[in-house]
C-alpha cells in the first residue's frame, strides 16, 4: 500500500489557505521532532476520565508537569481544554505550541450516547495563540447528527480564522459494539475517513487492535481477511486521504511496545505519535528518556522519497 512521504505532506501543505499552512508549517517542522512528523501531547485526560490518571506519577496531577514537559522535551504541540490553556499556556506561549480542544466530557455517563458540547470557540483558540484547534468526534453513536451539526460550526470558524483542524476519531455506541468493537480496523477506519471528509486537516485515531474473533462481526471486507498492524495503520492512513495521521497508544505500556507502535506509524505513513499517559505517567527523567527514544524513532522510520 502507497503511503505519505515527508515530501507528500510538504505538498498538502501548499494546497491549504496561508493561515492553516503557516500555523501547521510550525508544528510539522520548526516544533518537536521537525521534518515533517508530529509528537503531540494531549493533557485532557483530566476531563476525559477523572483524576484517577494521575494516580500512577502524582506529579503529573499537577498541570505544571505536562507543560514543562511539553516545553523542555520539545514536543510539536501540547494539546488541552481551555481552563489549563487559559491559567497555564501563558508561561509557555512561543515555547511550545498549543492545540485547543474545543469540545470535551466526562466518561460518567455510558458511551452508548456519546456527545461532547463545545465549551470554547476557534475565537479562543486565536486569543490563546494556538495553533490549532482540537475536536472530538464520534462516529456512530446516536447523537452523531448532533456531533457533525456541531462540527459543522466548528469547521466553518476553523476555515474563517485560518486554523488547522484536528479531530479526535473515535468510533462510540452500541452499533460500533456489534461489528468488532470500537478499536477493530473497521471501527477506526471507518472514524479515519470519516474525519477527513467532515473537513480535517489532522486526523488523530487511536491504534487498530486486530482480534480476530471479534473481527467476525466487521463486516466484509474486514471479516474475511487478516491483517499486520502496519497493514492496518496503512489502510487507516490511506482513508484519511490527504489529511495528516498521528495514532495514539492508550493507556501506559512498557517501553518496547511504545517505541514499536512509534515504529509502525511511521512506517506505514503516520504523520506521528500523540502520546499522553504513557509520558506523563511516568517520573521526569524516565519521561525524558523515553521522549527522546520515540524522537528517534520517527525520525529514522518516517518515509521519505528520494
Amino acid at each position: 500500500m502507497e503511503v505519505k512521504s515527508t515530501t507528500e505532506q510538504k505538498s498538502l501543505l501548499a494546497e491549504l489557505a496561508p493561515g492553516k499552512r503557516t500555523r501547521l508549517r510550525r508544528l510539522l517542522f520548526e516544533f518537536g521532532p521537525g521534518n515533517g512528523t508530529l509528537l503531540l501531547l494531549p493533557i485532557d485526560q483530566g476531563i476525559e476520565h477523572g483524576p484517577r490518571d494521575f494516580f500512577p506519577n502524582p506529579a503529573s496531577k499537577d498541570p505544571e508537569y505536562q507543560f514543562r514537559l511539553a516545553a523542555e522535551a520539545g514536543y510539536s504541540a501540547l494539546a488541552c481544554q481551555i481552563g489549563l490553556a487559559e491559567k497555564y499556556y501563558p508561561d509557555y506561549a512561543g515555547q511550545v505550541p498549543l492545540i485547543l480542544k474545543v469540545n470535551g466530557k466526562s466518561d460518567v455517563p455510558p458511551d452508548d450516547d456519546a456527545f461532547s458540547t463545545t465549551n470554547a470557540s476557534v475565537e479562543d483558540a486565536v486569543r490563546l495563540g494556538a495553533d490549532a484547534v482540537g475536536y472530538t468526534m464520534y462516529l456512530g453513536s446516536p447523537r452523531q447528527g448532533d456531533d457533525l451539526h456541531q462540527l459543522k460550526g466548528v469547521r466553518e470558524d476553523c476555515d474563517r480564522y485560518g486554523m488547522p483542524l484536528v479531530i479526535w476519531a473515535y468510533p462510540r455506541g452500541s452499533a460500533i459494539e456489534t461489528k468488532g468493537g470500537r478499536d477493530s480496523l473497521y471501527a477506526i477506519d471507518y472514524a479515519a475517513r470519516m474525519a477527513m471528509e467532515m473537513g480535517a486537516d489532522v486526523v488523530k485515531l487511536n491504534m487498530p487492535k486486530l482480534d480476530p474473533e471479534r473481527a467476525k462481526d466487521s463486516p466484509a471486507p474486514y471479516n474475511e481477511q487478516e491483517f499486520t498492524q502496519e497493514e492496518a495503520i496503512g489502510h487507516c492512513v490511506a482513508s484519511a486521504g490527504r489529511a495528516l495521521v498521528v495514532l495514539s497508544g492508550g493507556s501506559k505500556t512498557d517501553d518496547d511496545t511504545v517505541l514499536e507502535h512509534t515504529k509502525a506509524i511511521a512506517q506505514a505513513g503516520g504523520s506521528g505519535v500523540i502520546f499522553g499517559r504513557n509520558v506523563w505517567q511516568r517520573e521526569w527523567s524516565e519521561a525524558l528518556e523515553i521522549i527522546g527514544q520515540i524522537k528517534e524513532t520517527l525520525l529514522s522510520n518516517v518515509r521519505r522519497i528520494p
